[in-house]
């Protein structure tokens, strides 16, 4: 571990807090947004990211102390600006209540138990891995297993793996990904839709009353190998404590092997299975093999909070409301907020081990933070005459699974149909000026026209997901307020930077997956160049403030798979 601030009174860390906010430059007092943008600063980016990346916080995970001293920072920031709370009784704290579960592999077992023959044992974390949802130290299961295809039901595409089969009480075994497909318009192709997404196959089993499920991994299918299912799926998993959804008592990945093997106790061939799966027609069948185990975990309740505040927009003030003052009013009249979004939350530390063991997180997602903190105090400071509101809402367990998000998504600060548009940040390298942008998402709302010509204007070509079959839409904070109805995307850098051509970019970005994504040395680097993530902040305060003098507000386009969701809001 790197020297640590002696800073144990938190009075003292809020006091350093508080001269570094004072020590900001105030936006000047223009009325207009370009002046607004102008007064942008990438320094104040700088000294922001800086300060949040710093050792003080210990990682910022949540429900640790370094995760509640970067709310309370953040907190402190907000009301400096002139924010108004708008999360818990008054105060900018949404606070959540989160159970965190932790295997003990002494402790846990599975084995495979064919009606005949001898069963076969799993090892943990080599052949499978497990989380029990339910929230209790123990589970036991012992239920048949039913192999139904790739585990989707999406009347859209006149596809359900699930007809004619009961899996309540069940365990099933699927595939990971979306059924094979080229055609764009049946599971968008090539492209990863959230049917293929393990979050979606867990739900959907748990919806339809399995105990336990089963995913198969395959490297190309997944696009990542065992080893980031393992490591991602064998610490602490977090979950939300008071979610009303359906949950499994056993939610588990399998090796590509361990699935041959089962099939082959069945006396069926995994090839030919998986071919079955992706065609029309296929049905699920129940294999004459049952899934026995226990699952032991450790069981650690804690609170971490989303931290939300906001600049009311006049019009969604009534008579009795002070200019100064949220009111219940916002919740009565139609308000067409512009949302901004960044995950604050990182890995913590390893307590004990020798050297640097801390998480800081300086580029995932100090940068976020850093910008919508600058952003914030240029719109509040600029003095704009804002017909609807501008909200700002740091969140928390995003490496946990998008946690925070979802649950602002389920308790956003006015409703989800008077949210127009959500702008995401997530780890946006601080390595010079784009020339490129991904905003992966905005082309399926009826305000991508507007995104493309202020892109144009701003110098940024928009290009395409790298990677459309890795779903990443899927993963990142968006994805959680597009669940309720809001439209929304994340502002990503493509590979082109002012001074370089694209293979710079691409080398610079392989050199931070491959060596400090996650990784103890995702530090702050003196070298860094935040022009690039100013330039960004004004692009979204430019988009933002053109969604608030919409005379409509943003819908998703006709049959996107979020428009239901969207309809649903506006009811």
């Amino acid at each position: 571990m790197r020297a640590m601030w002696k800073m144990t009174p938190i009075a003292l860390g809020i006091a350093g807090l508080l001269t570094l906010a004072q020590a900001q430059t105030p936006a000047a007092h223009t009325g207009t947004i370009a002046a607004a943008e102008a007064s942008v600063s990438a320094e104040n980016i700088r000294e922001q990211d800086k300060f949040i990346s710093d050792d003080l916080f210990e990682g910022r995970y949540p429900g640790l102390r370094g995760g509640e001293l970067a709310a309370k920072y953040i907190a402190t920031q907000f009301a400096l600006d002139g924010l108004k709370p708008a999360g818990d009784d008054g105060t900018y704290f949404q606070q959540i209540n989160f159970v965190g579960m932790k295997v003990v592999p002494e402790k846990t077992t599975y084995s495979l138990v064919p009606k005949k023959g001898s069963a076969f044992a799993l090892k943990f974390g080599e052949d499978y891995t497990v989380s029990n949802q339910m929230l209790t130290p123990t589970t036991m299961i012992d239920a048949p297993i039913v192999f139904v295809g790739y585990g989707v039901t999406a009347p859209e595409f006149d596809w359900n793996d699930y007809a004619g089969v009961d899996v309540k009480g069940k365990v099933i075994l699927c595939i990971v990904g979306d059924p094979p497909s080229d055609d764009p318009k049946f599971f968008a192709g090539k492209a990863l839709t959230y049917y293929g997404r393990w979050t979606y196959k867990f739900e959907q089993a748990a919806r339809m009353g399995a105990v336990g499920a089963l995913i198969i991994h395959r490297t190309d299918l997944a696009s990542y190998g065992w080893d980031v299912v393992k490591n991602s799926n064998t610490s602490e998993k977090t979950y939300l404590r008071d979610d009303a959804n359906a949950r499994l008592q056993a939610a588990s990945w399998v090796q590509l092997e361990v699935a041959r093997k089962l099939f082959a106790m069945s006396g069926l061939d995994l090839d030919k299975e998986f071919t079955a799966a992706g065609q029309r027609g296929f049905k699920a069948v129940e294999l004459p093999v049952r899934l026995k185990g226990t699952v032991t975990s450790t069981v650690r309740p804690f609170q971490s909070p989303n931290v939300v505040g906001m600049l009311p927009g006049k019009g969604t003030l009534s008579a009795e409301c002070s200019p100064n003052a949220i009111c219940d009013s916002l919740t009565q009249k139609k308000d067409q907020a512009v949302l901004y979004t960044a995950h604050y939350d990182h890995l913590g530390f390893v307590p004990g081990m020798p050297g640097d063991n801390i998480y800081n997180g300086a580029a995932d997602n100090g940068t976020g933070v850093a910008m919508i903190l600058e952003m914030a105090r240029v719109w509040s400071q600029a003095k704009l005459a804002l017909p609807h509101s501008v909200i700002f809402a740091a969140v928390t367990a995003e490496e946990q699974g998008l946690l925070g998000s979802e649950y602002l998504g389920q308790h956003p600060p006015v409703p989800a149909a008077q949210i127009a548009l959500d702008i995401n940040y997530d780890m946006l390298l601080p390595i010079g000026v784009q020339q490129e942008i991904n905003v992966n998402g905005a082309q399926r709302t009826t305000f991508y026209p507007e995104v493309e010509a202020t892109a144009k204007r701003f110098g940024l070509a928009i290009v395409p997901d790298p990677r459309p079959e890795a779903g990443s839409y899927y993963r990142s904070d968006h994805f959680s307020l597009s669940r309720v109805g809001i439209p929304a995307f994340s502002v990503d850098a493509g590979t082109k930077y002012e001074g370089h051509d694209a293979a710079w970019g691409v080398a610079q970005e392989k050199d931070y997956n491959e060596h400090h994504y996650h990784n103890f040395s995702d530090n702050f680097d003196p070298s860094w160049d935040f022009s690039g993530d100013a330039k960004l902040v004004r692009f979204g305060m430019d988009l933002g403030w053109q969604v608030i003098h919409l005379p409509h507000t943003v819908e998703w386009k006709h049959n996107d798979e979020f428009e239901a969701a969207r309809k649903a809001s506006e009811k």
